[in-house]
């Protein structure tokens, strides 16, 4: 059975169990941020990449509303609930501004493999040394979701997609471990070159070899 839920596309993926903050200035989204508050409803975020409405997104939920502007406009915080594949757009909802969606609410599997999962926290921590990002990895591979690390581990935004496409946790390690195993060496590398052409231009001190 497919339900109806009101859409904001937007070009990013959001993940299950993302705290996501926006900044509502269209009048359609005032408008449905209004409806969530007042009648408790979610609303969908489906990627739109390339000028394209994907047909998976994510459903979300209106978590708290931090501020509204003289003008309206809005600060509110949100959090992803859960994934969804859309059956029917509406560009126009009667009586609304803003559009909709029959969806069909997908399943999801979040048991993954332990072992996997340290490997990955291993392999992020190492990328972002080499990066030098300031973000805690987390410790316990044991309570840990792929999906926390998604936006910080490189993906384009059509992986990220690919990514929210895969239906089990397991495969989502998989999927993440692979990137990170394929990213890493080419991280090195272009450290490595960055450090060799910083050198160009300085004295160097050489010693030749004694016996020629």
């Amino acid at each position: 059975m497919n339900d109806f839920i009101p859409l904001f596309p937007l070009s990013m993926v959001v993940f299950p169990g993302e705290n996501l903050n926006l900044h509502i200035f269209e009048p359609r989204y005032r408008q449905l941020i209004r409806e969530c508050e007042e009648n408790k409803i979610t609303f969908g975020i489906p990627a739109y990449i390339d000028d394209k409405l994907m047909d998976l997104g994510t459903e979300v939920r209106l978590k708290n509303i931090h501020n509204i502007h003289p003008d309206g406009k809005m600060d509110v915080e949100t959090e992803g609930i859960g994934i969804f594949k859309i059956h029917t757009f509406y560009r126009e909802v009667p009586n609304k501004l803003y559009g909709g969606a029959d969806i069909e609410r997908m399943e999801n599997d979040f048991k993954g493999n332990s072992h996997t999962a340290h490997r990955i926290l291993m392999a992020a921590e190492e990328l972002f040394d080499l990066l030098s990002i300031k973000k805690a990895v987390p410790k316990d591979a044991s309570d840990f979701s792929v999906y926390d690390l998604a936006h910080h581990v490189g993906f384009s935004l059509g992986q990220e997609y690919n990514f929210l496409c895969i239906p089990t946790e397991m495969e989502r390690q998989q999927f993440m471990l692979k990137h990170l195993e394929e990213l890493i060496p080419v991280v090195k590398e272009t450290e490595r070159l960055r450090k060799k052409a910083s050198m160009n231009g300085h004295f160097k001190r050489m010693i030749s070899p004694g016996d020629l």
